[in-house]
């Protein structure tokens, strides 16, 4: 096992981007490092980092500052930098293919098509670590899906969005303490 433990939320840097669905992995690390008094204070490696500890081990949350397309750069360079082994790290991401209030674990797979996993994917040389996957929904209509990324979620779903932020947040915890559930492939949670 690491020294580490490395928790990955995927989103686009800056304010303009903050509360997009495509940014639900930020928000999920940015609440874990709050309920555990971490603060974002490093810049490294491309991403913005929060050191301490959760559930006695030692952590590192990132959020990548490169466009999500390229998160693997980041990812990969903490990794390296951080001798943390791809079975060590937790990427966290919105997932068009899931409805909202659903989230998914994986331990390993392809990308799904998600273009900031295949990043990581190339930069680890590994398909070999952690996923959450948080469900954002399909886009209305005919919707370009890239423009529906891009969008904040709507009046109506502001709730919900908290309750599913706060079960992915206990549940990155709960990886970080071990949690068998945790360990079997493809686990899902409805939060309604």
């Amino acid at each position: 096992m690491s020294q580490f433990l490395l928790l990955v939320g995927l989103g686009n840097p800056g304010p303009r981007y903050a509360q997009n669905r495509h940014n639900v992995g930020f928000r999920t690390v940015e609440a874990l490092a709050e309920a555990h008094r971490l603060s974002f204070s490093r810049t490294e490696h491309q991403a913005e980092t929060a050191h301490g500890h959760i559930e006695g081990e030692r952590v590192v949350l990132a959020k990548p500052q490169t466009w999500m397309n390229e998160s693997g750069r980041a990812v990969g360079a903490l990794s390296r930098f951080y001798k943390v082994d791809p079975q060590d790290i937790l990427v966290i991401y919105d997932d068009l293919d899931i409805a909202l209030g659903t989230l998914r674990f994986r331990s390993n797979g392809s990308s799904g098509g998600h273009r900031g996993v295949q990043s990581i994917i190339e930069h680890l040389s590994t398909d070999d670590f952690h996923r959450l996957r948080v469900g954002i929904g399909r886009p209305p209509g005919q919707m370009d899906p890239a423009a529906y990324v891009l969008q904040n979620f709507s009046a109506t779903e502001t709730d919900l969005v908290w309750e599913v932020l706060r079960t992915a947040r206990d549940l990155a915890q709960d990886w970080i303490a071990g949690e068998p559930i945790l360990q079997r492939q493809g686990m899902t949670w409805r939060v309604d």
